[in-house]
């Protein structure tokens, strides 16, 4: 991305030189060689404008990717929070919701378990919806589709798979989320028949279309308020955000 923003941000100031003379029906290819001289010269003798200028473009993009995911939040909130194909797990009916994008090959998402286990464990007002986002490799998808089948079977036994298949060493696939369904007590045969069930694709397709949306490119990815949290925070900073959220609704409270 910064290669990107720096030879837009080269072009640009190239760009804003040469069209100094665009408009000027009398200026001669020469003199636009001599400008475009000078700036070349001028940006050699002061390369911190181009650092200034990436400063400023990260800054409008951010600006940008804040206000199209606050955007996309409020349009897809009832999918993002209360979607009936949601896993839910904590209190159905807390006061403040912490959705997690999540990939059963994602080695951060593993380690934010444990966090996500204490959030749950020292604040019984939290609501945390799990949505499978599939996009390491193929095994996550046979994973991210066993997981469905067990929603669809047990919800109440989700979470125990959850941490069976999450607490697993190697590869995340379809043999190892069958012998995590095994262990939590569920019905492995009739998993291996849901899983060709419409219901599993139209879950995963409505998670990987909100994700898009939001721009989600990675997991663990959250949404908290009317915030996206990308990547894993610690359990002490998603306490914090969880209560500012508790506060004033969102995740920074301007007083």
């Amino acid at each position: 991305m910064t290669t990107a923003i720096l030879f837009r941000s080269m072009s640009a100031i190239a760009l804003a030189g040469t069209l100094i003379f665009a408009g000027a029906s009398t200026a001669t290819a020469q003199s636009k060689e001599d400008i475009e001289k000078v700036i070349r010269e001028y940006i050699l003798k002061n390369p911190e404008l181009i650092q200034e200028a990436i400063i400023e473009l990260r800054k409008k993009q951010e600006l940008a990717e804040t206000s199209q995911r606050l955007k996309a939040i409020e349009t897809h909130k009832k999918q993002i929070f209360e979607s009936p194909r949601d896993v839910v797990i904590g209190n159905p009916k807390g006061n403040v919701t912490l959705v997690e994008f999540f990939d059963y090959n994602c080695g951060y998402c593993k380690r934010a378990l444990n966090d996500i286990n204490a959030l749950l464990k020292s604040d019984p007002n939290l609501k945390v919806v799990l949505k499978e986002l599939p996009i390491l490799s193929e095994g996550s998808v046979e994973a991210a589709r066993i997981a469905v089948a067990v929603r669809m079977q047990d919800p109440s036994k989700y979470l125990a798979f959850h941490r069976i298949l999450m607490s697993a060493k190697g590869e995340a696939n379809g043999a190892q989320a069958l012998a995590a369904a095994q262990k939590a007590g569920l019905d492995v045969e009739r998993i291996k028949k849901d899983i060709a069930n419409p219901e599993v694709d139209a879950t995963l397709h409505e998670v990987a279309d909100l994700a898009k949306a939001l721009a989600i490119s990675g997991t663990p990815s959250y949404v908290l308020g009317d915030q996206l949290i990308p990547g894993a925070l610690p359990y002490e900073r998603l306490a914090v955000a969880i209560a500012q959220v508790r506060k004033c609704g969102k995740v920074e409270c301007t007083n």
